[in-house]
């Protein structure tokens, strides 16, 4: 049986993704249940994280959000039963690869697929919806009648964040970074109040005061901040990434920022605008979840919600290409570059 794993990368080396075999013990374990891989979604690896929290395997599993049928359950196992299809995404320290054609994990990280939802849909878009989840209800606590200015809305994240914020009553602004990704946007239904096209060289704050009649947003969602002023070294697309500044200059009063940016440098200034806001920044990290068990109840919600969600088609993600197995390292080699924020693999 074949996985995708990544080979640690020596100094600034980038990161190499093998296929290697792998065998999977002959009993579960307590609460195990053993699942046939239908599909399985490739994001970007994170291996700063990794190494934070003490990962130092020398080949790393990749492919974490996975859909499947369940073929064997453990002893101890109450959830599911053997033809179940189900939905989920590994934890951190898995030992195998959600690329393997039948791979073992406990029950307590696996929710119901709906019938109707597609295995390929689901394995592409289940991270995103989570991250968009957690940055709208559970750090940024949105409610009907506020207004969320959601950053780069044709991403994949940022397409989620717009769906929810919308289904919830919110107003919605966002940015687009290209004519083809305005254009979708404008076409979105429900409609967001206001597309804002950054790529022009569009001044984003000027507008979004102008939306919202000099108030601020409520809300801030980031995928990527600027933390400097424009520099020689920024490519093309640094260059339509917000900058902290209008970031927080666009908040209004008690507003709440969501930032993706796990380095960002707030100086004496914007610490200052914060406060004269009561303003508030909160790190998306969507990892917390399967990182700690504390909220294990909580997070199963959330899955189970967000895959409701899709299955009533309130959350649409753009259609994601399945990709064959072979096709693999290839494809995680472009997301991992970035040049691609999304694969999918049918198995």
């Amino acid at each position: 049986m074949k996985g995708l794993y990544c080979k640690s990368a020596v100094s600034d080396a980038e990161p190499k993704f093998v296929i290697q075999e792998t065998t999977l013990p002959d009993a579960l374990i307590n609460h195990q249940v053993r699942v046939q891989v239908k599909a399985c979604g490739l994001s970007p690896l994170d291996l700063k994280l990794l190494s934070d929290v003490g990962d130092q395997r020398d080949l790393i599993p990749v492919g974490r959000e996975v859909a499947g049928v369940i073929l064997q359950v453990g002893p101890k196992v109450t959830s599911f039963h053997p033809e179940d299809e189900v939905v989920g995404i590994l934890p951190l320290d898995a030992p195998c690869s959600g690329l393997c054609d039948i791979i073992d994990i406990d029950e307590h990280y696996l929710v119901q697929k709906p019938e109707k939802l597609s295995s390929v849909c689901v394995a592409a878009a289940l991270r995103d919806g989570l991250c968009a989840y957690t940055a709208l209800h559970t750090h940024a606590r949105m409610a009907a009648g506020q207004t969320v200015l959601v950053m780069d809305g044709a991403s994949p994240f940022g397409l989620m964040c717009v769906q929810l914020a919308g289904y919830h009553g919110a107003k919605v602004l966002t940015t687009s970074h290209s004519p083809d990704t305005h254009a979708f946007l404008e076409q979105l239904r429900p409609s967001v109040a206001r597309v804002i096209p950054v790529y022009t060289g569009s001044d984003m704050l000027p507008l979004v005061l102008e939306e919202t009649g000099g108030l601020g947003v409520d809300i801030v969602v980031d995928s990527g901040v600027r933390l400097q002023e424009e520099n020689d070294r920024e490519t093309d697309e640094d260059k339509l990434l917000p900058h902290k500044h209008d970031i927080i200059s666009a908040l209004g009063v008690g507003g709440h920022w969501v930032t993706s940016h796990q380095d960002l440098q707030l100086d004496p200034p914007d610490c200052r605008l914060l406060h004269l806001k009561s303003a508030s920044i909160s790190f998306l990290n969507p990892e917390v979840w399967t990182a700690s068990s504390a909220q294990q109840g909580r997070y199963l919600h959330i899955l189970k919600d967000i895959v409701e969600k899709m299955s009533a088609g309130v959350l649409r993600p753009q259609p994601q290409e399945a990709l064959p197995l072979y096709e693999a390292t290839v494809a995680m080699e472009t997301v991992q570059r970035r040049m691609k924020q999304k694969a999918v693999i049918q198995l």
